[in-house]
């Protein structure tokens, strides 16, 4: 602990997000002590685009600030962390300016380009040890230098989000940064090397020298003038393995937002050519193992949206409604998978209408829905053991009746942590150790929910494999 820790140091930690932001104020025990969210639209152009304006996230980030700034007064603010989406590109100029919007992990305009990845040799692309995903920032940069090779050629660098973010903050400082947690997310990482992959970089057409330099996620970059003063700031992480730091690392962490990730800490980096769940840098100098979903919260906007519902009567609807939601399934893959559980080309919906189905069976059927595919990523992972509970993070499973429906699939228990955002509180506890302190967040872990046979549930789970 640093010697001149005073009783109300804070830390901030902001976690810009697909489609919002949040901030909390860390206090040196561990507690949050304020708290702001501010939400923003993805813009679509097209129907595979998705795009943000930097200036949006920026906006995003001095409203919650300014939120959070009064419930701070007077403290001193030892350093902000930022947490981030990971994938996606952002072009910017040598002064860190955005020279378009970000493009995201959501798009997927670069299909076509993933056959660069599919011509490396087999031992290049094993290398790689990832899933080819068009939303990465290597397919994404590949697309805008055949599409938009203007810009390209005035770029000095590629940022990952949460680069480009904390790039506003520091205009006098080299803005081409990262660290290894988002560098390793990019498909233009070798995992066994550890660095940059030069096959990765040349099949994809890319001048080596727009590649950011790769520092410690802890490392002070900068002197950042805020709200609520001079706040020195870090390198900062991705948010997966933020909120793996919040959670304490466990066993395995599933965290449902707009999409689902399901993290397994301890991988051990290893060539494969085709794997079907990722290989990431954690935070710490480790690695973690991850099966995501793109469709997960989203999937239940959507449903609310069709059926007229709030996410209040989503869940009421499913906790009335029996199992098997009278032989109603839904797919969630409104906008394809990644591989592993579904698909590019899959998309959702409802099967097994009948003239007595109910609108609370397509409620139910829409929560079982991501509930199972959950559990088909999940089993992608072999986490070992079945006693120790799997910890549940993100807005998606604060409700009760989503607990109780991921105990049940995956058949082990599970415990709820109830952090408004893992992700900004991870990023808040990467701050304090660039600064020395070493905070331990407070978890307030909600009781342990045990998984209870159902077989009508279990039919249900073998139904939806078939939908």
């Amino acid at each position: 602990m640093a010697d001149d820790v005073v009783a109300d140091d804070v830390l901030l930690g902001a976690d810009l997000g697909t489609s919002g932001l949040k901030l909390v104020a860390l206090d040196l025990s561990g507690r949050v002590v304020a708290e702001a969210e501010r939400g923003y639209p993805i813009d679509s152009p097209e129907p595979d685009r998705a795009e943000t304006d930097v200036r949006t996230w920026r906006h995003a980030l001095d409203e919650a600030l300014s939120a959070v700034a009064p419930a701070v007064a007077g403290a001193r603010v030892r350093a902000l962390g930022l947490s981030g989406q990971m994938h996606g590109a952002v072009l910017v100029d040598a002064a860190g300016r955005a020279l378009r919007p970000a493009v995201l992990w959501a798009d997927r305009r670069a299909s076509a380009e993933l056959d660069l990845w599919r011509s490396l040799p087999e031992a290049d692309r094993a290398a790689l040890a990832n899933p080819l995903v068009p939303g990465m920032t290597g397919p994404l940069l590949a697309w805008l230098a055949r599409h938009e090779p203007e810009t390209v050629a005035r770029a000095a660098a590629v940022l990952l989000p949460k680069d480009a973010l904390r790039a506003t903050l520091l205009p006098d400082q080299d803005p081409a940064l990262t660290d290894r947690s988002d560098a390793s997310a990019t498909l233009l990482w070798d995992v066994t090397a550890d660095d940059w992959s030069a096959a990765a970089v040349a099949v994809a057409g890319l001048d080596p020298g727009l590649l950011p330099s790769v520092r410690p996620g802890t490392e002070v970059v900068g002197t950042a003038d805020l709200p609520v003063g001079a706040v020195p700031v870090v390198t900062g992480g991705a948010d997966t393995p933020l909120a793996l730091l919040a959670a304490g690392t466990p066993v395995a962490q599933v965290n449902l937002g707009t999409g689902a990730q399901l993290l397994r800490p301890g991988w051990v980096p290893r060539r494969a050519a085709d794997p079907v769940v990722h290989g990431y840098a954690d935070v710490s100098g480790g690695w973690y193992a991850m099966a995501a979903l793109q469709n997960g919260g989203s999937a239940w906007a959507w449903v609310c949206d069709v059926l007229g519902m709030s996410w209040t009567d989503l869940f009421a609807a499913a906790e009335a409604t029996p199992a098997g939601a009278g032989g109603v399934a839904f797919r969630p893959f409104l906008t394809g998978e990644r591989g592993g559980v579904a698909r590019p080309s899959d998309r959702g919906g409802w099967s097994g209408l009948q003239p007595g189905t109910t609108r609370a069976d397509l409620a139910r059927a829409a929560v079982e829905g991501v509930a199972f595919a959950i559990g088909a990523a999940f089993e992608l992972l072999d986490v070992p053991g079945d006693d120790e509970p799997v910890v549940l993070t993100g807005g998606g499973a604060r409700s009760a009746v989503v607990q109780q429906l991921l105990a049940d699939v995956l058949r082990r228990p599970v415990r709820h942590l109830p952090l408004r955002s893992a992700s900004a509180i991870g990023a808040a506890v990467l701050a304090g150790r660039g600064v020395g302190l070493d905070v331990v967040p407070e978890k307030g872990s909600g009781a342990v929910v045990d998984p209870q046979a159902d077989m009508g549930l279990r039919a249900a789970v073998a139904r939806w494999a078939r939908a």
